[in-house]
């Protein structure tokens, strides 16, 4: 009976190396949006159709082969928007200013220490919420809100409760929209976010509401939003959209989050 014995080539080993150094760049630019489930589900799907080819099941492996190949055509029409949004963001990511940089091939989204100012925050929060202010306030973490922060008009102040309570007054021309702060600063206000496709939100809850929660379910930023209708505060993050919490809830949840 002849022995098998598997060899392995240089050009295996740089190969393996490629695909390992693809798959981490894809990793670090998608982790913590809705994105990443959607590639884990894919990838959960390929392991499949593999185990299926490797046992011979015919009719399964041309089905999930069928399905594969017709899969990327599915995609790129299901997901068209958010292709075109992580396409720009590989552009500002490797090639600024038009020029590609090794730098920032293997670098993380965000090397900087997270200095998030939670008493300014919560301060202003909590006098929008006595006067019936509506605010929507995005407060960044490790993914990337570029491609939100430029719908807006950049500020890169640092961030104070005055400065906050100012944007969202009803006759700011930046009052409509969101704001959002990355480590001390207010980057960007006026911003426009996506607004979510959970068909189960209640009705009650107005456009904010639904952009809150719609930047949680793409991102895994931390979002605030005071009603201008009750005046009450809620926190989306995660997909998960908590409502009404008083002063004291607030300003435990930037604690353990930010503090």
């Amino acid at each position: 009976m002849p022995i098998l014995f598997i060899t392995i080539r240089v050009i295996d080993v740089i190969d393996i190396l490629l695909v390992a150094a693809l798959m981490y760049q894809v990793y670090i630019l998608i982790r913590g949006t809705v994105a990443f489930k959607i590639f884990i589900g894919i990838i959960g799907f390929y392991l499949v159709y593999i185990l299926v080819d490797l046992l011979k099941m015919k009719l399964l492996s041309s089905i999930l082969g069928a399905l594969i190949g017709g899969g990327a055509i599915a995609l790129i029409v299901l997901f068209q928007q958010e292709l075109r949004r992580f396409l720009i963001y590989v552009g500002e990511r490797y090639f600024p200013n038009n020029t590609f940089s090794l730098e920032n091939l293997f670098k993380t989204t965000h090397t900087e220490d997270n200095k998030v100012r939670i008493t300014s925050i919560h301060k202003a929060c909590v006098n929008l919420a006595e006067t019936k202010t509506g605010a929507l306030i995005v407060i960044a973490r490790q993914s990337s809100l570029n491609l939100y922060i430029e719908t807006g008009d950049i500020l890169n102040a640092q961030t104070s409760s005055r400065l906050l309570e100012s944007i969202f007054i009803k006759n700011s021309p930046l009052h409509d929209g969101a704001v959002i702060i990355k480590n001390d600063k207010i980057v960007s206000a006026r911003c426009v976010l996506p607004f979510t496709d959970n068909t189960e939100i209640s009705p009650s809850y107005g456009m904010r509401h639904k952009a809150g929660l719609g930047i949680s379910e793409n991102t895994d930023a931390f979002v605030i939003i005071v009603s201008e209708e009750t005046g009450l505060i809620s926190v989306a993050e995660n997909s998960e959209l908590i409502c009404d919490i008083n002063n004291h809830e607030l300003w435990h949840l930037l604690n353990k989050k930010f503090g």
